[in-house]
C-alpha cells in the first residue's frame, strides 16, 4: 500500500502542486502526533480535510466507534476514490469549502473535531478565508481544529478564531511539520 500511495501522491503533486502540500504522504509520526491530541471518548462527529492517501485517516480509524460520524474531504479524484474503497463506512466529499453544507446532508449539527492536512498557504487568500470560516462554523464551541502545516504562517489567522493550545513540532516527516492544536473560542454573545 505504501509504495502505491507514494506514487499516487507524487503524481498528484506534479499535476497540481498548489493543492498537494508535499511530494509524499504524511509520516506515521505526524499522524500519531495529530490523532493523540483528540479526546476520543467524547467525540460523536469529526471531519478530515485533505485526506490524501489516508495516511492520517488510518490512524483516525483506529479510534472511531460505530456511533461516530466521519466526513473525509479530498479534492484529488484518484485519492478520493481510493479512500472511498478503503473507508466505505465514512462519508466522502470533494470540496472542504462546502464543509457546512456536507454536514447538513449527513444531519450533523456541529463537529467535535476537525483534522486537516490542507496546505493553507498554497491557496489563494479568498479560499483560505472561506475554509477557515467553514471550519469555525462547523465546530462546536470548544471543539478542536488539529492541523499540520510546514510553517508557522497560519498562526496569526488561526489565533483570531481559536485558542492555540500548543504547536508541537514533528521533525520525522518530509518536510518537518508543525501540528496546530486549536480550540474554538466559546462565544459570549447571545445572537437573538
Amino acid at each position: 500500500m505504501k509504495a502505491k500511495d507514494n506514487i499516487v501522491f507524487l503524481r498528484s503533486f506534479m499535476q497540481n502542486p498548489k493543492h498537494i502540500g508535499s511530494v509524499i504522504p504524511s509520516s506515521r509520526f505526524l499522524a500519531k502526533k495529530m490523532v493523540k491530541q483528540a479526546p476520543w471518548g467524547e467525540m460523536k462527529a469529526i471531519a478530515e480535510l485533505g485526506s490524501g492517501t489516508g495516511a492520517i485517516t488510518r490512524h483516525i480509524s483506529n479510534h472511531v466507534t460505530n456511533a461516530m460520524k466521519v466526513l473525509m474531504f479530498e479534492m484529488n479524484d484518484t485519492m478520493r476514490t481510493n479512500l472511498e474503497q478503503e473507508f466505505p463506512q465514512y462519508s466522502s466529499y470533494k470540496n472542504a469549502a462546502n464543509l457546512v453544507e456536507c454536514m447538513k446532508q449527513q444531519h450533523i449539527e456541529q463537529l467535535d473535531c476537525i483534522f486537516s492536512g490542507l496546505p493553507f498557504f498554497n491557496f489563494e487568500s479568498e479560499l483560505r478565508k472561506t475554509l477557515v470560516a467553514q471550519i469555525v462554523q462547523a465546530l462546536k464551541p470548544g471543539g478542536l481544529f488539529i492541523a499540520f502545516q510546514y510553517s508557522l504562517q497560519m498562526k496569526k489567522i488561526l489565533s483570531e478564531h481559536f485558542i492555540i493550545e500548543t504547536i508541537p513540532f514533528v521533525p520525522l516527516n518530509i518536510p518537518p511539520a508543525f501540528v496546530y492544536v486549536c480550540r474554538k473560542k466559546e462565544t459570549l454573545l447571545n445572537h437573538s
